[in-house]
């Protein structure tokens, strides 16, 4: 149920309601245009199949806003070197937020995880603190899909769909050092602060074109964004 202040977060589909989404499983996000508050646009570039996460060593976080406040998330790191355990982090609230952020409480649900294309048992089908997970076998090569909810808090009075909300990869706790690179599909992005970093203005470019700054340190990774939430469940 959608309180006032605080909305669920977690994983979808861009667009449609096929038969993953009407179950809530999360899907890895396409790069279309999405509908929201704001109209329709894509705002950022396809993804990239080069970078932080992909081809080099970080992490690359993909996110796609649900018209309930949660989105559904992709996160692919490469590791500088092999683990064999993995600390998932949950966005940080308190004194790293203000307002009426302070009372987010992120949860991460339906989590699949696979480590050097071997599926990892996660033990759990929500994530609502900090756990240790142990892998199978030793991996530099993570992907993690996962809807993520609670923290997103509506904005009013604003206009129909204003939120702000607390986003990092649930990654960001093996290596702080990881470059990170955020993908928010949908074009309904209005601004991003990083209240962990020096400059904490993090936005780069112009609505509907906004995207958040590449490369930033995963122990400094947490984004605050403020968004037009999609017009769809």
């Amino acid at each position: 149920m959608l309180a006032a202040v605080t909305l669920t977060l977690g994983i979808g589909t861009i667009a449609g309601c096929s038969a993953q989404e009407q179950a809530g499983i999360p899907v890895a996000p396409s790069p279309g245009p999405l509908a929201n508050g704001g109209g329709a646009a894509p705002v950022q570039p396809p993804p990239t199949a080069e970078g932080p996460g992909l081809t080099a060593p970080g992490i690359h976080l993909a996110a796609v806003p649900r018209g309930d406040g949660s989105f559904d998330i992709t996160e692919d790191v490469v590791l500088r070197t092999e683990v064999a355990l993995i600390r998932l982090q949950l966005p940080r609230s308190g004194q790293q937020l203000v307002g009426m952020m302070t009372q987010t409480k992120p949860v991460a649900t339906s989590l699949k995880i696979t480590a050097d294309d071997q599926p990892v048992p996660t033990g759990t089908v929500k994530l609502s603190k900090t756990q240790d997970l142990p892998l199978p076998v030793a991996a530099t090569r993570l992907r993690l899909v996962y809807r993520l909810s609670g923290s997103t808090v509506r904005s009013l009075p604003s206009e129909t769909g204003r939120a702000s909300a607390a986003i990092s990869p649930l990654m960001a706790g093996v290596d702080g050092t990881l470059p990170t690179n955020y993908q928010i599909a949908g074009g309904g992005l209005l601004n991003a602060t990083c209240p962990e970093m020096t400059e904490t203005r993090c936005a780069v470019g112009e609505p509907p074109g906004l995207g958040i700054q590449q490369g930033i340190p995963a122990g400094q990774s947490l984004a605050v964004l403020q968004l037009n939430l999609p017009m769809q469940p």
